[in-house]
């Protein structure tokens, strides 16, 4: 037997997966609570006790972890123009744990400057200029944000020929600079993982420190990555497969947390009608995006404003009092769970809410334009329409018997010209495995395949929706 222990941090949980590679098949699973605020290997200690009592005592040959930081890495990017710094931004950052909480455009001010000291970011994306094009405006933003107070670290990733001016500028002041290839070399060509894989870097140095993580360095073989990097990981390979397995093909995956609403999407997302033409930057086949204000606890109040009380009320079925009355009873007691039918009611509405919202955030839109030779559409994002696969994790989902009739009433809230799925075949991770298998792809990669086509690759296992 070849045992491999996967360890997720979570922000409340420490979970443990134990693989076998040889079969390859799960020996067991244990969590415990995360113990940051004094020794975060008594949390591990007390996981690794539980899974010992399911499965006996197993020798690893690999102990592979990723953690995640609660509330994620908040992120501001500067750049010069507004759509393509905030589209550029949020696309390097959420695959890479963080998530984007501002973006400035054109010169910064001293007002700007005034506004991101009180919103003291965890890091700052400097952006600018194609590659050989504008250096104006991003070298005045690096001689600006020396005046920025703390000690964020600042990413550069802008004109290639204005790099040395911009981290000559930052030398001496209290910000980390680190350098990344330019996210925009080219006009609406995008070039992510560069600096995304400077954000994942970043992320890892700050939660190892933050969680106290470094006190477990002699029980597990390093932090390999964020939580949300190897659940993306998991996702990709399912839909991909490898060079001897076929994937699942293109896929969707919904997050739905109780105070953010994450969406995967692995698919290329092209305009299925010929009478359509894209338009803004292209969208990447891998994609992540967070919405910070749709949570089934915390943000259940953002969840009811996304789509109106009468929206909300007509789902669950309530009188709007009725319905208001215990959004906010959930918003002031986030561990609160549904006791009676009332308010189980409302946590389907809350969740078709949340997932119809956020679905429709992720994937493009359709506009009809008129031309001299008729009418036409422009697509801009994703045209998710014909994928039909959805894998649901989230406490909200997995242990709820309706997630068919949650997702059903999802399609049904949309608008014509979004682009999401028509119809899916939906699956839940009611094990979490995901991230714990997205370790492992890095691992062994074969096995992590395998165990992930087990889970969420039969057919005939899924609801069709």
């Amino acid at each position: 037997m070849r045992a491999v222990l996967l360890i997720d941090f979570g922000s409340t949980y420490t979970k443990l997966t134990a693989v076998d590679l040889d079969t390859p098949s799960i020996l067991g699973r244990s969590q415990a609570f995360t113990t940051a605020s004094t020794d975060i290997s008594i949390g591990l200690q007390n996981a690794l006790a539980a899974l010992e009592t399911n499965c006996g005592a197993l020798h690893y040959e690999a102990r592979l972890a990723c953690s995640s930081a609660a509330g994620g890495l908040n992120m501001v990017a500067c750049g010069l123009v507004p759509s393509l710094t905030s589209k550029a931004a949020k696309l390097a950052a959420f695959g890479a744990g963080a998530k984007v909480i501002k973006t400035f455009a054109y010169q910064l001010t001293l007002g700007d400057i005034e506004d991101i000291n009180a919103m003291k970011p965890d890091i700052l994306l400097l952006s600018g200029g194609i590659d050989g094009g504008n250096s104006e405006v991003i070298i005045h933003n690096a001689g600006m944000l020396r005046q920025t107070k703390g000690n964020f670290p600042i990413v550069l990733a802008g004109n290639r020929s204005a790099q040395d001016d911009c981290a000559s500028l930052l030398k001496g002041s209290s910000h980390p600079v680190y350098q990344a290839d330019n996210v925009m070399p080219e006009m609406n060509k995008l070039n992510i993982e560069p600096v995304a894989k400077v954000i994942r870097e970043i992320f890892l140095k700050r939660i190892i420190l933050a969680k106290g993580l470094n006190k477990a360095t002699s029980m597990i073989d390093g932090i390999l990555m964020p939580t949300p990097s190897a659940v993306l990981d998991a996702l990709t390979l399912l839909s991909e497969g490898d060079k001897n397995t076929p994937g699942v093909g293109e896929l969707i995956a919904v997050d739905l947390g109780g105070a953010t609403t994450d969406v995967y999407s692995i698919a290329k997302g092209y305009p299925t009608n010929p009478t359509t033409v894209l338009r803004g930057l292209p969208e990447p086949f891998v994609k992540r995006t967070v919405e910070g204000d749709l949570g089934m606890r915390y943000n259940a109040i953002g969840i009811r404003e996304a789509v109106g009380d009468e929206v909300l009320s007509q789902l669950c079925g309530l009188p709007v009092d009725a319905m208001s009355a215990t959004v906010q009873t959930y918003h002031e007691n986030p561990s609160k769970l549904p006791e009676t039918d009332q308010e189980r009611a409302i946590d389907k509405a809350l969740a078709a809410a949340a997932i119809s919202t956020a679905l429709a955030r992720h994937a493009g839109v359709l506009e009809q334009v008129y031309t001299p030779v008729g009418p036409m559409y422009q697509q801009t994002g994703k045209d998710l329409t014909q994928v039909e696969r959805l894998i649901v994790t989230g406490g909200a989902l997995i242990y709820s018997k309706s997630i068919d009739q949650i997702i059903d009433s999802a399609l049904l809230l949309q608008e014509p010209f979004a682009l999401i799925p028509k119809q899916l075949h939906v699956s839940a991770d009611k094990n979490y495995v995901l991230s714990a298998l997205g370790l492992l792809a890095g691992y062994e990669q074969s096995a992590a395949l395998n165990l992930l086509l087990e889970f969420f690759g039969r057919e005939e296992a899924n609801a069709v929706v």
